[in-house]
């Protein structure tokens, strides 16, 4: 039964495919490509693809891009919204098929004796010339091991891809058969060779561990001992992911995605509505050792996050939802579970930055740049990198947002990126060393400077001593407004004070120095709270210690003159305190009062400036003395 007729043109259709979320269909009409939603009234997206006609074309649904193949003898990849992503040089014959690998990550081309193995950005892995005259449809095994290609002159072809390579720090892995690999150590030149009862599908080296998918089970190699590995069965053959966290690693399959301990231990399998596990790729899974981050593929403006150890939803369920869709997302991974972060990429290419832990308030979202294309966490501290627009950018201390935004750009690093070409794109972050791959397929490695990294490590073991020495050694302005943040982060005003004065920020280290006079640790603390521009917080410290004709003050010193009054009022205190400030700031701007409140309060009330200084004279020693006592009922607690 015909349920409906799409479209109808003078030319033949030569090839047609469904869009991911299967709302769409792209199809050929001569040299042009259309992209045909299946709403009636929905726009039709069509352009000029080639100049010869279009003979096929593929569209993963992992990625979301799309390929097309013509007789101008060029294969090209397009965005979802007809923008072109590469442009092959033209071959000798026309292009007669092209299909996705299902993760995403490669792509087959066949033509006249040729079949080719391109990356997902569209260079050449491997070019063979096998005897069978135009290759007319290619077709990918369901784990992306193997293709079977149709032949013009009556044969099926067969493929396999081996050679794969993987690397981390001195060890570089190769798949040299379907079910071989070899281990070199480039440090000593030692050789090792791991056999397999299966054929490979899925590996990942990375945190001393080597994790192999095989079609039936899972092995788990340490980089220090080859030759035991931990071996066990899996659910399902096919994994299409594994990522890597120091402590875990996660599979991902047509059934799941399972967390297992390097021993081999099962630990959680998070679930959430709608989940789709087959169009997950490292850019939409994030892990840390504390927590699993996904983007959702139904609504790509939301973050799922979960707990690793238990495969719930982490704090109270909340999800993480930004305004616009998402693109990447990436967890870092050192520190503590109540300070760790994501980073993420939305479709304008701008970084921003946020929380993790989800317990009652909303937790801020930052920015942090944009026009960034890549980015990677390091694996062994908190410094984030990416590329922006023609910049390589490294965030030595990302927290600096949420501590003092000013001297971010102070703890930045720049460095020009046009040698890497357009869309290169971060291969890994380990220890100081970036690898980025260029739209060509090379490679190019960038060492960082290893100091802010020691620093990092220097801090979260509270050496703060020996963080002022190094940053005394390295004399480098960066370091300084790392170190500055971080004191300020954890509250170590001292540091804070000397990193301060280093990179001439004489304003704030005046206020810190101010800081350290207020007679109670609840001012203290609140104070520190407004430096970092917490607000509330602060205003809620003081008003938790009662001390409210200080919360009172901080609001009339930020000229917020609706909240002291209102607190004024609420608390039945220094509401003559609030006026009379009030009156002097309008009399100092030759203003009149035309805000109601005020006026209401103001009524038949004489402003007498000493009674008011005798006031805030006794507020003064009131805390003084609260704070005394607090400090000598301690010192009788310990002697008890």
């Amino acid at each position: 039964m015909l349920r409906s007729t799409l479209a109808q043109q003078g030319t033949p259709v030569y090839s047609v495919v469904w869009g991911p979320d299967s709302e769409k269909v792209l199809y050929t009409a001569g040299k042009q490509l259309i992209i045909k939603p299946l709403q009636p009234n929905a726009k039709v997206l069509q352009w000029k693809a080639h100049d010869g006609i279009i003979l096929k074309v593929d569209w993963n649904s992992v990625n979301d891009l799309i390929l097309s193949a013509g007789e101008d003898c060029k294969y090209k990849v397009w965005d979802s919204y007809g923008r072109p992503l590469y442009n092959s040089q033209p071959h000798e014959h026309p292009i007669t098929s092209v299909a996705w690998a299902p993760d995403g990550e490669l792509f087959a081309v066949g033509s006249f004796h040729t079949l080719r193995l391109c990356d997902k950005t569209g260079w050449s892995y491997a070019l063979e010339k096998p005897n069978t005259g135009s290759i007319f449809n290619i077709a990918w095994s369901i784990d992306g091991t193997q293709i079977a290609g149709a032949c013009g002159n009556g044969h099926v072809v067969f493929a396999h891809v081996v050679e794969q390579r993987w690397e981390w720090k001195n060890f570089q892995v190769t798949l040299t058969k379907r079910r071989a690999m070899q281990v070199r150590n480039v440090l000593n030149d030692a050789v090792d060779l791991l056999e397999f009862r299966d054929r490979v599908i899925k590996a990942s080296l990375n945190y001393a561990h080597l994790v192999v998918s095989t079609s039936l089970q899972c092995y788990v190699f340490s980089t220090k001992n080859w030759n035991t590995p931990l071996i066990f069965d899996l659910k399902e053959g096919t994994v299409s992911l594994i990522l890597q966290a120091e402590r875990h690693f996660l599979l991902v399959d047509g059934g799941g995605i399972y967390l297992y301990s390097y021993e081999g231990r099962f630990i959680s399998s998070p679930k959430f509505p709608g989940m789709r596990t087959d169009i997950l790729n490292a850019q939409t899974v994030s892990l840390s050792n504390d927590t699993i981050a996904i983007k959702d593929k139904a609504d790509e403006k939301i973050i799922f996050l979960f707990e690793a150890s238990t495969g719930k939803p982490l704090g109270d369920g909340k999800l993480l939802s930004h305004k616009n869709e998402i693109l990447e997302i990436a967890l870092d991974q050192k520190g503590l579970t109540n300070d760790r972060k994501i980073a993420f990429i939305d479709k304008n290419r701008d970084l921003y930055i946020t929380s993790v832990k989800r317990f009652g308030k909303e937790e801020q979202i930052i920015k942090l740049g944009t026009m960034v294309h890549t980015l990677a966490w390091s694996d062994t501290c908190n410094i984030l990198c990416g590329l922006q627009d023609t910049r390589f950018t490294v965030w030595y201390y990302p927290n600096t947002v949420y501590v003092d935004r000013d001297i971010l750009p102070k703890t930045l690093y720049e460095r020009d990126a046009s040698e890497f070409s357009k869309n290169p794109h971060i291969v890994s972050f380990v220890g100081n060393q970036v690898t980025i791959r260029r739209a060509d397929g090379s490679l190019i490695h960038i060492s960082i400077s290893p100091y802010p990294g020691i620093l990092h490590e220097y801090v979260s073991s509270s050496k703060w001593e020996d963080g002022v020495r190094l940053c005394r050694f390295v004399k480098e302005q960066t370091m300084w407004a790392c170190l500055a943040a971080m004191a300020v982060a954890n509250r170590d005003m001292t540091t804070a004070e000397i990193a301060y004065a280093a990179i001439g920020e004489i304003d704030k280290v005046q206020y810190i120095n101010s800081i350290k006079d207020l007679p109670s640790k609840e001012s203290k603390m609140a104070h520190i709270l407004m430096f970092s521009g917490n607000i509330q917080e602060a205003e809620m410290v003081l008003l938790q210690a009662g001390l409210v004709y200080q919360a009172i003050q901080i609001n009339i010193n930020l000229y917020n003159w609706e909240r002291a009054l209102e607190l004024a009022v609420k608390y039945k205190t220094h509401v003559d305190t609030v006026l009379a400030y009030r009156q002097k700031f309008l009399e100092t701007f030759g203003k009149q009062e035309t805000n109601k409140r005020y006026l209401q309060y103001a009524e038949g009330l004489q402003i007498d400036w000493e009674k008011i200084k005798a006031k805030i004279e006794m507020e003064i020693t009131k805390e003084r003395e609260q704070s005394s006592s607090s400090q000598s009922s301690k010192h009788i607690g310990l002697k008890h």
